[in-house]
């Protein structure tokens, strides 16, 4: 599961709030315009939908495994 997050967040590692495929997910699910996404909302998303994120990336490894 973590080498799917390491891959998805290749680039902006130290910064995945930054991420293009990142922010295009989380406008996607949630509806926070990505040009509105910054550290702050960044974790506050990641804290409030933390469950879901673990059962997509389980999901997501899953997938990419076969």
């Amino acid at each position: 599961m973590f080498g799917l997050v390491w891959e998805m967040t290749r680039g902006y590692r130290l910064r995945p709030w930054k991420s293009p495929y990142l922010l295009w997910r989380i406008e996607t699910y949630s509806g926070i315009e990505a040009k509105a996404i910054d550290f702050p909302r960044f974790c506050s998303f990641c804290w409030g939908s933390r469950r879901e994120l673990i059962r997509y990336l389980r999901w997501a490894q899953r997938m990419r495994e076969g």
